[in-house]
């Protein structure tokens, strides 16, 4: 074998080398950044339908609503929401929006098998609320909201 041969040869190997890393780079390159749908470590809680996780995303759980920091039972969604999910890994799940118009991801939020968009209005923390298209769970929620009532939890207490 050449001289030359031998030359070319190495060199082509690093050619594909590089071009086969470039390749995995791009698809690797997408998901970073990105955050859709998967496990994600709560860093704050924000209110009671609001947290930021790691990266400093904003996540609003979609089919609730909680009460507003001039409203009664702000305080006591805010702190059932802390005990939650606050410092604790959580599973996103998106369903058909990715963002509101503030820019804070649509997802519902579970902990175990625990969905904590649901178990805040079970408590009588949050109401139902639907809000199309973003419709996957809202026929559950409404059933929690229910109990809710019917059991005269959280702000359906009549206290």
């Amino acid at each position: 074998m050449s001289c030359m041969t031998r030359h070319r040869f190495g060199l082509w190997n690093r050619r594909w080398l590089a071009i086969a890393f470039a390749l995995v780079l791009l698809l690797l390159a997408p998901g970073c950044g990105r955050v859709t749908e998967g496990a994600a470590i709560v860093t704050r809680v924000i209110d009671g339908d609001t947290v930021e996780i790691e990266g400093g995303y904003r996540v609003r759980y979609i089919g609730i609503d909680t009460p507003e920091r001039d409203e009664s039972y702000y305080w006591e969604a805010l702190q059932a929401n802390r005990d939650l999910v606050e410092g604790k890994k959580v599973w996103l799940e998106k369903d058909v929006e990715d963002r509101d118009r503030y820019d804070r991801l649509l997802r519902y939020v579970w902990v175990g098998n625990t969905m904590v968009n649901a178990e805040l209005v079970r408590l009588g923390y949050a109401y139902s609320y639907s809000y199309p298209p973003n419709l996957k769970y809202q026929t559950y929620l409404l059933q929690m909201e229910k109990e809710a009532r019917e059991h005269e939890r959280g702000f359906w207490g009549g206290d």
